[in-house]
């Protein structure tokens, strides 16, 4: 068990366009949302298609290639790692935000 690790996989369309912000020369970050549809069957027999969402960020070098490659209705697949972040909101409440910090990125070709 010593080799479990903070590691995802999805497959999905993007929701968005890539929003690029540029920190520095060196630094940039994009944000996109992805939808994963998954497919299947109820207990009454009945077909379902559930659609999550999830929050994408890029860092640096994969910047490019993601503002270059990915519009809104891409589908395409990432692996990453998960990132929850705490936050208190306008009202005092503690709020958590979890992200998906994106390793590698992959277009489907149909």
């Amino acid at each position: 068990m010593n080799n479990i690790k903070n590691s995802i996989r999805l497959t999905g369309f993007a929701g968005t366009d890539p929003v690029v912000i540029d920190f520095s020369e060196n630094k940039k970050m994009a944000r996109l949302s992805v939808a994963v549809n998954e497919f299947y069957k109820n207990g009454a027999g009945e077909a379902v298609n559930q659609t999550q969402w999830f929050n994408l960020v890029f860092w640096n070098n994969k910047v490019s290639l993601v503002d270059n490659v990915v519009k809104k209705g891409t589908e395409f697949t990432i692996e990453g790692k998960l990132s929850t972040q705490i936050y208190t909101d306008k009202k005092g409440e503690q709020r958590f935000a979890t992200e998906i910090i994106v390793s590698s990125l992959e277009l489907v070709i149909k």
